[in-house]
């Protein structure tokens, strides 16, 4: 009998490993092929953050379609036949096999759509069959006679480590030591290994007999899972999804769209997922729900009300924290209500659905409905509503009203400040009353829809508190981003009042023009005369007058206004509504007056002058901005390559760097040193005494020092500093570390 029972348990050891080790590679295929399918169409669509978000709607929709194939397979058939139809499947995904990224240029308009075309084309049958790995198995595991069968959840765990793993394997490992190209070699040779381990389970499976009546043969009418339950699961499911591309898109905005900016967030994600299905969760929900009512006090504050008191690295710290301790609530209650076994397929489906309504939410609706991004404080109410214990069943109305006298005693009290109290001068008092009240909703935490609803009160007050410091003239939210077009007023040179519009891309200014006859053919902010641009054009006035210049990026189209007679410009954008704004004489008037017939190559400008003949260009500027971040696919050695062969022998290179975050003055340096080429750098600081020009750093490149004779003589520039710890990016690799500032 013993031992029979260590031979039992032998085999119990070694099927929990077979599957444990099927799953947690299926997902680490899974996790891995997002970020390298991400990073080959990033530089194809300019860089944009929203490139990630689209990524992850189709993502999201093939994990749906995956999941809903395996609770139809175990709904409808016995463990014997999922396993022939299985197998069918994978063999199918061959078709596919091996997996790459289909040549295609993507269209000026309709960049979503063309994305989605293009992942279904390239991915979308072996992703499926990854997708329908981790419900499939898990129910065929119920089958296989396990002593854990009566709860296969653990196995959740371990799929999810899988995914957890591939998010920090591929900024440390993957990215730094294999080329894109060899990724996917990789990743396909992983794949014919996944496929010989599934196959591995469905014969364990098979030859241990099970052939268990499908699920739906077998439910009754009390067994099957009630609708207002279910609707509960997808809420569950699709806040922290929302939340997971809203606090990307945040980050990845001001710095840079890479792949390790998208890997903390989904990592957290993963993680709570991990400790919401341990045996740990009954002990780390309550203090999980604590923390984060605590953590809206600072996450308000800081983040909505006055975000300029923290550092990037504050701010990242506050959104990061308060999206785990969301994740960690929705993810820990959803663990909570796991239902039995016979229903492990359906939970999954509808956790799946729940994730993908979140990802098209962001992806998708918001960018339709919203002129801001204004969904991601939206999700943050909606977690604080979803803490458990905010059910109205069985409540009189008396009882649901004194939910909410709180909320309803804010907005009156806001009604009837802003009736009477102008909002521009008391704006500090106003703030610190709005941080005192944040600090009054920590008594609400008992009441979800209590502490949601004052929350969601006072993120409103607080972004139409920002709303009343600018004039907009027109906001759009486009696929790269949002833009704005704000009127403001400043003191002019005699002390008297003077209106000017400024171009928001995020949350940069990207531009600004006076409006006065005397002005509005005078460049300002980064592009001033006085500034490092400025210098540029004034030295080499004298050979400059024959010069073909591009431009990446147009902004405003300031820089028009350096043009001189008998020069060729061209402007390289890739957003028409940049286009449109430019060229809107209601907003801004420096292409009209300075350069009416300029022409303006529409599309990511790296694809653009790849159409270019060589040798074009005297002077090559690059000032393509996505908020604060200069798009990566726009600074690596290939695109350099390219700039190089469009530039004249004697043809320079500027570069717009001025960043609030990296030092790219290094990544610049590193690049220099590598190709031998002659560079000055200009960190420019500003009077103090004119808000319109303002700090600004420029780099300029030539082949040979002596083409920088003019600017090195004028003791304004410096040498490019000598860098160590920084590599030069590639189309392969893009790393952060070293330039953080």
């Amino acid at each position: 009998m013993k031992i029979f029972s260590l031979g039992a348990r032998s085999r119990d050891h070694s099927l929990a490993l077979l599957f444990a080790l099927t799953l947690l590679l299926s997902a680490l295929l899974l996790f891995s092929v997002q970020l390298v399918f991400g990073k080959l169409l990033l530089p194809m669509l300019g860089g944009s953050p929203a490139v990630w978000n689209t990524c992850m709607v189709f993502y999201q929709t093939m994990l749906f379609a995956g999941y809903a194939y395996a609770h139809l397979l175990a709904s409808r058939c016995n463990v014997r036949r999922q396993i022939l139809i299985h197998g069918a499947i994978l063999l199918l995904s061959g078709v596919s096999w091996p997996v790459a990224l289909s040549a295609s240029t993507p269209p000026s308009e309709q960049p979503v759509s063309w994305l989605l075309g293009m992942l279904f084309g390239s991915l979308g049958m072996p992703f499926f069959a990854l997708a329908t790995t981790a419900p499939l198995l898990q129910r065929w595991f119920v089958s296989a006679r396990h002593r854990a069968s009566g709860d296969p959840y653990f196995l959740y765990v371990a799929s999810n480590a899988g995914s957890l793993l591939a998010l920090l394997a591929y900024p440390f490992v993957i990215e730094p030591h294999w080329r894109v190209s060899e990724q996917l070699v990789l990743w396909n040779g992983a794949y014919l290994l996944l496929g010989a381990l599934i196959a591995g389970c469905g014969a364990v499976v098979w030859r241990g007999g099970a052939v268990d009546t499908p699920v739906a043969c077998v439910e009754t009418q009390d067994s099957r899972i009630p609708a207002r339950r279910g609707a509960h699961w997808l809420l569950l499911s699709a806040v922290p999804s929302s939340l997971l591309l809203g606090v990307t898109h945040f980050i990845s905005t001001d710095v840079a769209a890479v792949p390790l900016l998208w890997i903390i967030p989904l990592a957290l994600y993963l993680s709570s997922f991990m400790l919401a299905f341990s045996h740990w969760n009954p002990r780390i929900l309550p203090h999980a729900m604590t923390l984060q009512a605590l953590w809206l006090l600072p996450l308000i504050a800081f983040a909505f009300i006055n975000p300029s008191l923290l550092t990037l690295s504050g701010q990242l710290t506050l959104h990061l924290v308060a999206f785990w301790l969301a994740c960690m609530v929705c993810h820990g209650e959803l663990a909570r209500q796991r239902p039995d076994p016979q229903h492990l397929t359906l939970f999954y489906l509808l956790l799946s659905l729940g994730g993908l309504l979140g990802g098209v939410f962001n992806g998708l609706l918001a960018p339709l409905l919203f002129d801001d991004i204004h969904e991601y404080p939206l999700m943050i109410v909606l977690a604080l509503l979803l803490r458990p214990g905010g059910s109205m069943v069985g409540r009189t109305w008396r009882e649901t009203a004194r939910e909410f006298w709180p909320t309803l005693l804010l907005l009156a009290g806001a009604g009837l400040i802003d009736a009477r109290v102008d909002t521009a001068l008391h704006l500090d008092a106003l703030g610190v009353a709005l941080i005192l009240l944040t600090g009054f909703s920590y008594s609400l935490r008992a009441s979800p829809w209590a502490m949601g609803s004052f929350a969601g009160a006072l993120l409103a007050l607080a972004l139409g508190l920002h709303a009343s410091l600018s004039d907009v003239l027109e906001r759009e939210r486009t696929f790269f981003g949002v833009h704005a077009v704000r009127a403001s007023v400043m003191t002019d040179e005699r002390g008297a009042p003077e209106r000017y519009h400024e171009l928001y891309h995020g949350t940069t200014k990207h531009g600004a023009q006076r409006l006065t006859e005397e002005f509005k053919r005078v460049p300002w902010l980064y592009y001033s005369q006085p500034g490092p641009i400025g210098q540029l054009f004034a030295r080499y006035a004298a050979t400059s007058q024959h010069w073909r210049i591009g431009v990446v990026g147009l902004g405003t189209g300031a820089l028009a206004c350096y043009a001189r007679a008998g020069q060729q410009w061209t402007f390289y954008e890739i957003d028409p509504t940049v286009v449109r704004l430019a060229r809107d004489p209601r907003y801004f008037s420096y292409l009209a007056d300075c350069l009416p017939q300029a022409a303006i190559e529409l599309g990511d400008a790296r694809l653009s002058l790849q159409r270019v003949p060589d040798d074009t260009f005297d002077l090559l500027v690059l000032d393509a901005f996505s908020s604060d971040a200069i798009p990566t696919h726009l600074l690596t050695t290939e695109a350099l390559e390219v700039y190089w062969r469009k530039l004249k022998r004697e043809g320079l290179l500027a570069l717009h760097i001025t960043n609030r975050h990296l030092a790219l003055k290094k990544l610049l340096g590193a690049y220099a040193e590598a190709q031998h080429v002659a560079g000055l750098l200009q960190e420019y600081t500003a009077p103090p005494d004119h808000f319109l020009i303002v700090d600004a750093d420029w780099v300029v490149l030539a082949r040979e020092a002596a083409l920088l004779a003019p600017l090195r003589d004028s003791g304004a520039w410096r040498k490019l500093p000598l860098v160590f710890d920084v590599k030069p990016w590639t189309d392969d690799y893009s790393a952060l570390w070293g330039l953080w500032k």
